[in-house]
């Protein structure tokens, strides 16, 4: 009866620490400010109607009209004005249909390096603010051109220049405000300036709590650049997924409290300002990762409110799923322990059983945040297939190490699984095991060497890898190995990740959580492989 008390004792402690946690992670936050006020509309949005499988990257995207009415009758009911940044792709569509429901435009030129295909953007546009005086409230002609070293400042102005000459509406440049500090003459060709201040992407990230007040102190330092020039803060905002950059925390709750706090400081000081964006774009995670996709206020697939007016904000609106699913898992791992153990004839130690307790109740707090992780961050056939199978490895080490922690079996080597001699694994189970610890090892190295040498758009894997290496690490750890050599693969991929570990904890900092604690799950997958034996 002892031997069923104890480990049921520890269940119940997993269990009730799952709950705990979930509690505290989905706890909802009132802001003093809703990002969407019923009673205050917003100045101005921006605006790409593209859509899952459509990308801005493919020539022959054509956007529809009824694709572009819809969106812009949910925009009509939130906002009075939307800024676009391109003529091209059915795009042109955009000022017309925005007449209809009662919308102003912030007309975009998209100028790159193509100079016919900037003509045909420059006509168009022209055309468009032609015939609608009274939709197209100004022209921006280019977006981060410099920013992207597409032109020169003076082509640039002289581009400009000539779009003013043949208009009657307001022209601006829009780039970030750094960039415009470093080419103050573009302030003459202007009738407003144009700046981009993303908290986020700065050079030195802010945390949300401090971002509206970073915008403010950089807005005021180019009104002071740019004396008798009205500045609008052309893209602003905060993204609602993806990796951490220093301090700078990408989440739902973080994206309403920046939005809440920079429209309420425009309305303080009567500044105008135009938020980055309507509906997130999916596209973008192939250039800019999974931030890049996740800054809009309506989300791509459903195309609805991340916050609706007068309704509490969580990162984790799905949590008492999340948390059904990671008490399952526990159950199940502590369940494969205790079958394991009725069939042995010597009882398993405490100690077994305390590390079957931690495997359990890492996971089943770690699942939920895992498999979100990997619906936000997946992007491709590529991407998802990676993403798939490290979170199924990741759900099924708890369970294979409760059996091996319960026969006191080590981690199956990479000799005993491809080596058709004397070192096979002895059991199907052992092999399988084996094949876990195998998908963890290449994926969690193709993730370490991404954010070594590739970072800025990689995201950090924390929560998945930690599914996965806690329960080796404890097999590691408790159970003997075997007394044969150290096998030369086990080796070079415990180095791999001793050195990613190291690097990324340097390069990240010490403010990026995210980047620390997966920094954590390489040592202990360097260090499950390092004591492994043959």
């Amino acid at each position: 009866m002892a031997t069923v008390r104890a480990p049921l004792a520890l269940l119940l402690l997993s269990l009730a620490a799952i709950a705990a946690v979930w509690w505290w992670l989905a706890m909802p936050v009132t802001l003093p400010h809703v990002p969407i006020d019923p009673n205050a509309r917003l100045q101005c949005i921006s605006y790409a109607p593209f859509r899952i499988r459509q990308t801005q990257l493919s020539p022959t995207t054509r956007v529809s009209r009824e694709q572009i009415s819809e969106d812009l009758g949910q925009l009509a009911r939130i906002s009075d004005c939307i800024r676009t940044y391109a003529t091209d792709q059915g795009l042109d569509q955009i000022a017309e249909v925005a007449a209809e429901v009662g919308l102003k435009v912030i007309q975009g030129i998209a100028l790159d390096k193509d100079r016919r295909k900037n003509l045909t953007q420059i006509s168009t546009a022209i055309r468009l603010a032609n015939q609608f005086l009274q939709t197209i409230a100004a022209l921006v002609v280019g977006s981060e051109v410099l920013l992207r070293a597409d032109m020169a400042a003076d082509e640039l102005a002289a581009t400009i220049r000539a779009v003013k000459a043949k208009v009657a509406v307001p022209v601006t440049y829009a780039d970030s405000w750094d960039l415009w500090l470093r080419n103050r003459e573009l302030g003459e060709a202007v009738d407003f300036v144009t700046i981009h201040v993303l908290p986020y992407w700065d050079d030195v990230p802010v945390r949300a709590e401090l971002a509206a007040a970073h915008v403010d102190a950089i807005r005021r330092q180019v009104v002071a650049a740019f004396p008798g020039k009205e500045v609008l803060i052309g893209e602003t905002g905060w993204p609602s997924e993806g990796r951490m950059r220093e301090a700078a925390l990408p989440s739902r709750v973080n994206q309403a409290r920046v939005v809440s706090d920079i429209l309420a400081l425009a309305r303080r000081e009567n500044f105008r300002v135009n938020l980055f964006e309507a509906f997130d774009e999916r596209w973008k995670q192939r250039i800019e990762g999974t931030v890049g996709g996740h800054w809009g206020l309506f989300g791509s697939w459903a195309r609805t409110l991340k916050y609706p007016p007068g309704l509490p904000i969580s990162n984790f609106p799905l949590w008492k799923l999340q948390m059904g699913s990671g008490m399952a898992l526990a159950i199940l791992v502590f369940g494969t322990a205790w079958l394991t153990a009725r069939r042995k004839a010597r009882q398993p130690r405490p100690v077994s059983w305390l590390a079957v307790g931690i495997s359990a109740t890492t996971a089943g707090i770690l699942l939920g945040v895992a498999a979100q992780k990997m619906f936000y961050e997946s992007y491709g056939a590529v991407g998802w297939l990676l993403s798939g199978a490290l979170l199924l490895s990741a759900s099924a080490s708890p369970l294979f190490a409760a059996n091996a922690l319960m026969s006191a079996r080590a981690p199956a080597t990479s000799v005993e699984l491809f080596d058709p001699g004397d070192y096979r694994a002895s059991s199907l189970l052992a092999n399988m095991h084996g094949v876990v610890l195998l998908v963890t090892v290449v994926i969690g190295t193709e993730t370490a060497l991404g954010l070594v040498f590739d970072p800025r758009n990689k995201d950090f894997p924390f929560a998945a890898l930690t599914m996965a290496a806690v329960p080796f690490a404890a097999m590691a750890l408790l159970n003997r190995a075997g007394k044969g050599g150290r096998p030369m693969a086990e080796a070079l991929f415990a180095g791999t990740f001793l050195f990613a570990a190291v690097y990324i904890a340097f390069h990240e900092g010490a403010a990026n959580w995210q980047a620390l604690w997966t920094c954590a799950a390489y040592l202990l997958l360097a260090l499950t492989l390092w004591r492994a034996r043959a």
